[in-house]
This record gives structure tokens, sequence and C-alpha cells, in this order.
């Protein structure tokens, strides 16, 4: 279980904040990825820091502005558009949650550097892969800048092993598909390249 680092310094009349870092939630999905932004969250909540939550506008599967889980754990967030606008709303957060970050642009890479440059602890969550098993936009970006990577684990839907891949069930070539249990399953690197069996 990843336990914060103590990377905040003694505040000062010349340092008004401390020192800031990047942290990434990756994996496949149902691998728990939400969950665990979720509960860092909440963690931060308890200890009466400020908190500001963002997701991509587009993801409204299971609530306009909330991000929730499949486990239907929830969090009160702000969508958002571009990753520009993060910026625009963070105020005096000393928190920053970021979910399903694999459906922003590329700027969410400038703009968590610019949050961590000014004392901000950022927190990440999205899928590191594709469908097809490829980086997922600016995941591994994130993930090279990141002070601290967490890769969680799903279970292979077929075998019942150790799932890192996101199979999708429907017809769609799209990189961009939401969806949850009837378009995806979570499979292990073998079920994931096996051939699609035939009746």
């Amino acid at each position: 279980m990843f336990v914060e680092p103590l990377f905040y310094q003694p505040k000062t009349s010349d340092q008004k904040k401390g020192t800031g870092w990047i942290e990434v939630i990756c994996g496949s999905m149902f691998s728990g990825k939400t969950e665990e932004l979720i509960r860092r969250l909440n963690r931060a909540v308890l200890a009466k820091q400020q908190v500001e939550i963002f997701k991509p506008a587009i993801d409204q599967r299971y609530h306009e502005e909330n991000i929730v889980s499949h486990n239907d754990n929830f969090i009160r967030s702000t969508p958002v558009s571009v990753a520009s606008e993060i910026l625009l709303h963070v105020h005096k957060g000393e928190v920053v949650g970021i979910d399903e970050a694999q459906f922003f642009d590329d700027s969410i890479v400038e703009v968590s550097q610019k949050l961590a440059a000014q004392g901000t602890r950022v927190i990440i969550a999205g899928l590191d892969m594709d469908y097809l098993g490829k980086p997922f936009g600016p995941m591994p970006s994130l993930m090279a800048i990141a002070e601290f990577v967490t890769k969680v684990h799903a279970i292979c839907m077929r075998c019942g092993g150790v799932a890192s891949h996101s199979y999708r069930l429907a017809d769609s070539d799209s990189t961009v598909l939401l969806g949850a249990q009837t378009q995806y399953e979570a499979r292990c690197r073998r079920c994931f390249h096996e051939p699609p069996t035939t009746k």
C-alpha cells in the first residue's frame, strides 16, 4: 500500500509551500486505479489538506461530476475539457487529484509539472495501455516525470491470472471508447494475445 512520503518542508515566511511532487497510478481497466486515487484523496482530506479534483468532461459513464470507481465509491470532482483548464480552477489546493488522465491532451504533462513546482502534491490515475496494448496518450510521459509510479493489476477474466491488459469486447477500432464490463474485460498477457475462439 502506498504511504505518503514526508516531502513537505517546514514553512517559513519566505516559503509558503513545501516541496511538490507527482504520483501516477496506472494499470488496466478494473485494476482499482480510481479506487486507489479516491483512497489517497480521502486520506488527504482527513489530514485537513486542501484537495481539488478533476476529470475529463467526456467521461460521464457513472456521473457528470463525481469520480466513481467500478465499486461505486465516489468523490466530487470538477470536469474539464482540456488539461490547461485545471490551472484556471486550482486555487489553494495542497493536493490535486486527476482521474482518467489518458483522455487528456499532452499539455497535462506541463500542467502537472507546474503544479508540482508550486508545491502541490499531484495524484494522477489513468490507463497505461489502450485496447491494442500500446502506450495510451500522455501516460508514458506522466510516468516518466513522476516521483512515484504505482502499477495496479486486475484479475484476468478468462484464466484468473494477473491482468495488465484491457481487452475490448465491442466492435470498434476507435482509440477512445468509454465503457465498462459490457465493452471491456481485464486479461493477462497470454489471454490478451490469444486469437479469438470461434464457435
